[in-house]
């Protein structure tokens, strides 16, 4: 995997610069013809991220022809994963073990509390209480109440934050889970991770409801850290890119994305100078944002478009979504967390209306084109591509959502980006 370089960003999108200086100069100087650059999704420490840059970029050099001069891009941002979350074929030692947590004990422990303690280091004294509040699980439902508040206050972003308005992906608003009765959104997400094969403690109604209210927490977690991929995408990636295309205007960039990585490289688009034509592909796996984010038009209103409406185009070649029904996380759970406040959508309509990209690809864009894994990929436009015979293990909460480092994958990059096979 040489050539490699890596780009690291903070939460608001800025840049580590000596990083960007030195793939901005190393690309040149080693002549890369094309450019692979790979976003991770929920992480939790630079060496898992690495790692699933290193499998993923493993079969790329044996695919590429002659005249290919291949270069690796790894995309570092501050993201979280829970780690009750199994990722297929890492190595156990790349999670921390979580211990295990019977009815009646705490269920914010340890390994996790250390990962929202370095996602949100400002909100120690908000974390302990939410560890409390678990760790009593009361029948009173004031304390539920309370739950939903602290979960809100930890995920909330002042006024002036420059990622505050980048959570959205079809309109303005907080999601309903942040916003409505505590005590019913607990049920829901009580009985949505019961669905995914996960253990739900649906004895008692109390235990029910802070079962619950533990995926609460991890879903208004992810809810930040799909903000914060939005902002690192157009205000960090993108100009970057730009960059990058002024100093080596012959590179051919390809932007991989998993997850929130996948909404990371979709805002670069936005953030890329609109003159720029160095994206010859843009390749998302399982990506954690709307299926709707692209469309001109969206189909319950008409009056509004997609955030990413037309960015499509900034691509000199396809914009691909690989997606999954295997994938639980996406299939689930993020519709219920992604729902606006205010809303209608009956939980039989919840799919269509706030369903993810990355279960079953991009809707609402004229001329998308559907085709399965393996069959030839169109040199424009959106293409979905159901990936499901490969990205299928995985199991509860999440399903498959992280089983994507398959060959099968690293071929539809090459397909999509027109780079030359061997």
């Amino acid at each position: 995997m040489e050539p490699y370089w890596e780009l690291t960003f903070d939460a608001d999108g800025d840049v580590d610069t000596a990083q960007r200086a030195q793939l901005l100069s190393g690309a040149e100087r080693e002549r890369v013809t094309d450019l692979l650059v790979f976003a991770h999704g929920w992480n939790n420490e630079q060496k898992d991220a690495r790692k699933l840059f290193r499998r993923f970029f493993t079969p790329c050099q044996e695919l590429c022809g002659t005249g290919v001069r291949l270069g690796y891009v790894g995309v570092l941002w501050p993201a979280i994963r829970f780690p009750d979350e199994p990722i297929p074929d890492f190595d156990p030692s790349a999670t921390p073990p979580v211990p295990a947590t019977p009815p009646g004990s705490p269920v914010l422990d340890p390994a996790t509390r250390q990962v929202l303690d370095r996602a949100f280091p400002d909100h120690g004294a908000t974390l302990d209480r939410i560890a409390e509040l678990l760790a009593e699980r009361s029948q009173v439902p004031s304390r539920m109440y309370e739950f939903g508040r602290h979960v809100r206050e930890l995920v909330s972003l002042r006024e002036t934050h420059p990622a505050r308005h980048f959570g959205q992906d079809t309109g303005a608003g907080e999601p309903a889970m942040l916003t409505d009765d505590a005590v019913q959104v607990c049920e829901v997400f009580a009985a949505a991770r019961a669905d995914t094969g996960e253990p739900a403690l649906l004895g008692a109604l109390r235990e029910r409801l802070w079962d619950g209210a533990h995926e609460l927490l991890r879903q208004g977690s992810y809810y930040a850290m799909k903000r914060r991929a939005g902002a690192v995408g157009q205000l960090g990636l993108g100009p970057a890119i730009g960059l990058l295309a002024a100093d080596v205007p012959s590179i051919r960039v390809h932007l991989i994305g998993h997850s929130f990585g996948g909404r990371l490289v979709a805002y670069a688009l936005r953030g890329m100078p609109a003159d720029v034509r160095a994206v010859k592909s843009v390749t998302l796996l399982e990506g954690a944002f709307s299926h709707y984010t692209f469309a001109e038009r969206l189909p319950h209103d008409k009056f509004r478009g997609g955030a990413l409406h037309g960015m499509q185009h900034r691509v000199d070649g396809p914009l691909v979504s690989c997606y999954s029904h295997h994938d639980d996380a996406l299939g689930k759970l993020y519709p219920l967390a992604s729902k606006l406040a205010g809303d209608s959508t009956s939980f039989l309509n919840l799919w269509e209306r706030w369903g993810a990209i990355g279960y079953n690809g991009i809707r609402a864009v004229d001329g998308t084109q559907r085709i399965k894994l393996g069959q030839k990929v169109p040199a424009k436009g959106c293409v979905s591509i159901d990936a499901a015979s490969v990205v299928r293990r995985g199991g509860p909460p999440s399903g498959a959502h992280s089983d994507i480092c398959h060959e099968e994958l690293a071929r539809v990059v090459f397909a999509a980006g027109r780079i030359a096979r061997a």
